[in-house]
């Protein structure tokens, strides 16, 4: 009998991502890399660095959308879970429980305000969103959802119809019934909707994740009234702003907030295992789970697994020990007061914005007008953005991302594990690249065309 050896496995077929990828997985998403000139082969990655076949280093300020909180291979959280392994646990029971489900969630429970007192895993963070919207549902007797536009909640059906990019929803109509949206940061369309007592849920993220965008004064408060006044749920999607991402563990503290369902996932687990989680008042979990017979009224085949739940206890362990949350925020600053100055700088530069290690910068055509800009603007919508991400990966070895379809935003999301002389070096490299995109000479008008090109 021969044992599998994935070291042998994959130098066997070294070189062949892409041609793998292409032909089993999607073969449009390998055109995508390889137009815009991102197909590197990937060889090992720790902490906020990924090295290429080559031997070089990328600085990572994607962080896998934010699921590297505690940074890549994180050595004790791999440690955790080679520890878990060898313990050889009975593992799921299906009819039966054990310890490290109920610990995590003890320790997740001890970081919320005390209207949360009940947990219920997911694998993903969508899972978590359908989660809170099926419970939701049901334990108020109603069935509208409101959300806002241009939030993400997930591409699931039910998700998906609470989500407010018509990018990901066009093509999928008919959407499930009973979901609208109303403008994020509007309190009077808000109220609007939630005066007719038939709303289930109010979904909202505290910091938009496409486009970084940030609640206005009062808005997130204003809002828990409401949902408060008109007996509706306020369910608060942490999945990409939970465990320390915007400087405090999750988004909704800033704001003193006590929301009755909040979804977390993405950086749970120290970006190694799928979980997720759905943090719940008790009311709502005893509206939904309240009898014998109701006892299994909702779950999933891995959740909880105990895998991801040794991967989560010490992932949280890694932002307590090493003060990550703290070091966001810090970080975080350090980020806004260095690229603040760039709006004064470059007539290209709208906004820069963020909280933590969430970030933006978005560009706009110069205030004088710009028939170079409105040139690319019109064979994509947002492609400036992608002739200063290019140049950051391909010259500088800094890893980004446009923040969403169509729109001029370039988002940071690294790991809290990045040093002040990473932020550093990424502003840095970012000032260069924006003073030669900002010409748009010819060779990056050719850029823009092959990226058009792509769509």
């Amino acid at each position: 009998m021969t044992e599998l050896n994935l070291g042998e496995l994959l130098a066997s077929r070294r070189g062949e991502d892409y041609d793998l990828w292409a032909r089993t997985i999607n073969p449009q998403f390998v055109r995508i890399l390889k137009t815009i000139d991102f197909d590197r082969v990937w060889a090992r990655a720790e902490g906020a660095y990924l090295w290429d076949e080559d031997g070089n280093r990328y600085l990572d300020m994607l962080g896998g959308f934010g699921m590297y909180n505690v940074g890549r291979n994180n050595a004790r959280v791999r440690a955790a879970i080679a520890e878990y392994l060898e313990l050889e646990t009975p593992g799921m029971l299906a009819m039966g429980i054990t310890a490290l489900p109920g610990l995590l969630a003890e320790a997740l429970l001890a970081r919320v305000p005390p209207r949360l007192e009940r947990c219920l895993f997911t694998s993903t963070g969508t899972e978590a969103v359908e989660a809170a919207l099926k419970l939701g549902r049901t334990a108020t007797g109603r069935t509208r959802v409101i959300s806002c536009d241009h939030g993400f909640h997930g591409l699931t059906l039910g998700s998906l119809s609470a989500n407010g990019n018509p990018e990901f929803t066009d093509r999928f109509q008919p959407l499930l019934p009973g979901f609208e949206r109303v403008p994020f940061g509007d309190l009077g369309a808000l109220e609007a909707e939630l005066r007719r007592e038939d709303v289930a849920v109010f979904l909202v993220e505290p910091v938009q994740g496409k486009g970084v965008n940030l609640p206005p004064d009062g808005y997130l408060a204003g809002a828990q009234e409401l949902c408060r006044r008109y007996g509706t749920l306020f369910c608060v999607d942490e999945v990409q702003t939970g465990f320390g991402r915007t400087g405090t563990m999750f988004a909704f503290e800033r704001w003193g907030l006590e929301p009755d369902l909040v979804p977390v996932a993405k950086s749970l687990s120290g970006g190694y295992v799928p979980v997720g989680a759905l943090l719940m008042a008790r009311a709502v979990h005893e509206a939904v789970f309240d009898s014998m017979e109701h006892g299994v009224s909702h779950g999933s085949t891995f959740a909880p697994n105990e895998l991801a739940m040794a991967a989560g206890l010490a992932t949280l362990h890694e932002l307590d020990d090493r003060n990550l949350v703290a070091e966001s925020a810090r970080l975080g600053e350090k980020l806004l007061e260095l690229t603040r100055p760039l709006v004064d700088e470059f007539d290209v530069v709208r906004e820069v914005r963020g909280l933590g290690l969430m970030w933006a910068i978005e560009f706009a055509e110069p205030p004088g007008g710009s028939r170079s800009w409105r040139l690319i603007e019109r064979m994509q919508p947002g492609l400036f953005a992608q002739l200063v991400i290019g140049p950051l990966f391909t010259k500088h070895r800094i890893l980004s991302q446009v923040a969403g379809h169509n729109v001029a935003v370039l988002k940071a999301l690294p790991p809290l594990v990045v040093t002040d002389e990473d932020i550093e070096y990424f502003v840095d490299s970012l000032r260069t690249t924006i003073r030669k995109a900002q010409r748009i000479p010819t060779s990056l008008g050719r850029l823009a065309l092959t990226a058009a090109r792509a769509r």
